[in-house]
């Protein structure tokens, strides 16, 4: 296998990587991702035990237990740009020997869950729902940098949304993934189901008008408006294309799952997100203990 380069995959003095300051035996096999770095703590005083506690910039992570299982909790920070450091550091750690700098000749797969907020953008799904992203269709170009395919039923999505919203070329060209199939079928009760769209930004990129004017004023109701066959977009956010697109790519089982803190049709905002946000990490860690 060929060897890796030390300016490519980049190890610090105590054999961890870069970005995340983890080293392999630090990460475990289930992997929660939040944005904020104030929330792992929120995740991990849950676990029956903290065994692994580092951070480095924004990204923070506790690897422990609850029962059986051993879980790491990582921080991402905002953006499509930050889970491309995120996702590729977590399967580095897994997937390339650090002393040999070489890819390992048996790879495995993690399974990596997405805990955030998100806005609706369906009337009739409120603030303090919570929704599972079953597709993941980003205009934040990360993936463009990466080669890929769909399979036919992405393809459809896809072309059926760049008809319907008529994006030009101003725009980078949108991408689809599909969540983790063996562990979506685990977030069923309890939980919406629809298409993620992810942004690149949260002000204009999103439909918000502060000061500046924006050149597709009307890309929530674009959005909000769209539909294949049973599906629709049930929500934006800033992250999850990215991690369902470099999952699929690398071979990680991903899912994405959102509390609604603000209803974008109604332009209502929830009243205590910190308590949607509470009781999803409480929802999504007895499932995962069950799985």
């Amino acid at each position: 296998m060929s060897y890796i380069a030390e300016s490519e995959l980049i190890i610090n003095s105590r054999g961890a990587v870069y970005h995340l300051n983890l080293r392999p035996e630090e990460l475990a096999p289930i992997v929660i991702t939040v944005g904020d770095p104030d929330r792992v703590k929120e995740v991990s005083k849950h676990f029956d035990k903290i065994e692994v506690q580092q951070q480095h910039r924004e990204f923070v992570t506790h690897t422990g237990t609850i029962g059986t299982k051993r879980i790491s909790v990582v921080s991402t920070g905002i953006g499509p740009d930050n889970i491309d450091i995120v996702l590729n550091e977590l399967d580095a750690l897994t997937n390339i020997d650090f002393h040999t700098r070489t890819i390992k000749k048996e790879l495995s797969g993690l399974t990596i869950i997405r805990v955030g907020t998100s806005g609706s953008l369906q009337e009739d799904i409120p603030v303090d729902s919570f929704v599972v992203t079953t597709h993941a269709l980003g205009i934040d170009n990360l993936m463009n940098y990466y080669r890929q395919d769909n399979n036919e039923e992405e393809q459809a999505i896809l072309g059926q949304f760049i008809m319907h919203t008529q994006l030009d070329s101003q725009f980078s060209k949108p991408y689809l993934n599909t969540g983790g199939s063996f562990v979506l079928k685990n977030f069923v009760d309890g939980f919406y189901h629809g298409i993620t769209v992810t942004c690149p930004g949260f002000y204009g990129p999103q439909g918000r008008v502060l000061r500046l004017a924006l050149r597709y004023p009307d890309l929530i109701d674009r959005l909000s408006t769209f539909t294949y066959g049973n599906n629709r977009i049930t929500n934006f956010e800033m992250e999850t294309s990215a991690i369902y697109g470099l999952g699929k790519l690398l071979g990680h089982q991903c899912l994405s799952i959102s509390a609604i803190v603000a209803n974008r049709v109604r332009k209502e905002f929830s009243k205590d997100g910190q308590a949607a946000v509470e009781k999803l990490i409480e929802k999504t860690l007895g499932i995962i203990t069950g799985m």
